[in-house]
């Protein structure tokens, strides 16, 4: 007699189980989510005929596996050459981010090589994705447009069209009428995402899925959607600055520290190979108040300025404002200068942000963001052809930064000639930029000066 599996309860929002019913999501917190999925009798699974027999793996042949460029640099890059054929991506963004431009940008740039391309829009009619593709220039006779939401029908519209790029925009809108719930549920996107892997790894098909986003930015439905893929893309960007950047969570076939930078435009999609001068506003003369750092997005280093201003008041608790900065960072930083290198913050209002909309996260910004704050409050400037580096400690001190190398040259290729690091760790050799080693912040105030070569000093 077949022994008969106990009833398993899944979240539709995350695919958490439970073994028995309750009100309340153990994973994602979500009320009324959880559901019966059903029980089916346990049966053992006995040995079946292999597809191919196993071969030693330096037999495998590569050669059909070599990456094929998708034509935009900047997604290549991200890739790690480009897209490998029957590999399937999982591109994510907020809603109005640009992801079905990006799609449609690359769909147009694959199919000028001749391939064909199969674009299948579950959100919009091939009329509106017309529309778009002529505004943007994406009009190719080898790009095939099907508005579909069954499973079934875009099945058939692949082995019609027989496309070398299919992309399913998106995988929450798709649907499949021998499964259970409704598209965008837990059962129903596992069966579309198995369904259209299966077939692009049997087709050697390239598969760009886009997917939905929570509030909170991560993936929408059951994580097991990112463990199936092969590449997980984030696409990112701030809905008041045209930049937008796009990052690898996951990547199968290439590193994941790499990021793509786009230009989101009326005319769609434009590379931004450079964008280090988004972020830095130049000046004809130092100005108080300005610093500029070069921080790390993935292993693209890039230039960005921050700003600081103070005002005096008689409020009991003094305002702190950040924009583009990490507030309790910035905190942190301004406690370090009243306590260890006496300044007075205690009544002024405190105001920091960044150029261009840039996020600085990292702690090798910190030594930046004091020297701004101390050259906001004193009026002294920070030297025009200086970048400052650094890590800033409780105690004042100054620690070493990752990729001090990789930021140093960015900073060369830029212009500047001069550079605040930290004293600990070795120091890189250059060419065309000397450094300056700081052990502590109250150290590091020297470099301020009233014009760019007064008061600035050697400090090694």
């Amino acid at each position: 007699m077949a022994k008969t599996a106990r009833p398993t309860y899944v979240c539709a929002e995350c695919g958490w189980a439970t073994p028995k019913w309750v009100g309340r999501c153990g994973e994602c917190q979500a009320w009324g989510t959880v559901d019966v999925q059903g029980a089916q009798p346990a049966v053992r699974t006995k040995a079946a005929p292999v597809s191919s027999p196993a071969r030693p793996i330096s037999q495998i042949d590569v050669e059909a596996s070599a990456a094929v460029t998708t034509g935009l640099t900047e997604l290549d890059r991200v890739l790690g050459g480009g897209m490998v054929p029957g590999a399937v991506l999982l591109l994510a963004g907020e809603p109005g981010v640009g992801k079905s431009t990006l799609l449609l940008e690359t769909a147009a740039r694959w199919a000028r090589t001749g391939e064909r391309v199969l674009y299948v829009s579950g959100e919009e009619s091939a009329a509106q994705v017309r529309l778009r593709a002529e505004r943007t220039g994406a009009v190719h006779d080898e790009l095939y447009l099907a508005a579909e939401t069954d499973l079934g029908a875009l099945l058939t519209h692949v082995e019609q069209v027989s496309p070398t790029l299919l992309i399913v925009d998106s995988v929450q809108t798709i649907g499949s009428s021998d499964v259970e719930g409704v598209p965008g549920g837990v059962t129903q996107v596992r069966e579309v995402a198995s369904a259209v892997i299966q077939l692009a790894k049997r087709e050697n098909i390239g598969t760009l899925l886009v997917g939905h986003v929570t509030k909170d930015g991560s993936v929408a439905g059951p994580r097991v959607l990112e463990h199936l893929v092969d590449v997980v893309l984030q696409f990112e960007g701030d809905r008041h600055s045209r930049l937008r950047l796009l990052r690898a969570i996951k990547n199968r076939f290439g590193p994941v520290d790499e990021i793509g930078c786009f230009d989101l435009g009326d005319g769609g999609l434009v590379e931004v190979p450079d964008p280090t001068g988004l972020f830095v506003s130049r000046h004809a003369q130092p100005v108080p108040g300005t610093c500029v750092t070069v921080t790390l997005e993935g292993r693209r280093a890039l230039l960005a300025e921050v700003q600081a201003l103070t005002v005096e008041t008689n409020a009991p608790s003094p305002r702190r404002t950040t924009s583009g900065v990490d507030s309790s960072r910035m905190a942190m930083i301004l406690a370090v200068l009243t306590k260890h290198c006496g300044m007075p913050l205690g009544k002024q209002d405190f105001y920091a942000a960044t150029v261009g909309g840039a996020r600085l996260a990292e702690p090798a910004v910190d030594l930046a963001l004091a020297l701004a704050a101390a050259s906001g409050v004193s009026g002294l400037t920070v030297p025009s052809d200086v970048v400052v580096l650094g890590e800033v400690g409780l105690a004042g001190e100054v620690r070493p930064v990752a990729s001090l190398e990789t930021r140093l040259r960015e900073a060369a290729r830029i212009g500047f000639k001069r550079a605040v690091v930290p004293a600990g760790g070795l120091r890189p050799d250059v060419p065309g930029m000397s450094t300056m080693a700081v052990s502590s912040v109250e150290q590091a105030l020297g470099v301020l000066a009233t014009a760019p070569a007064t008061r600035l000093r050697a400090l090694d």
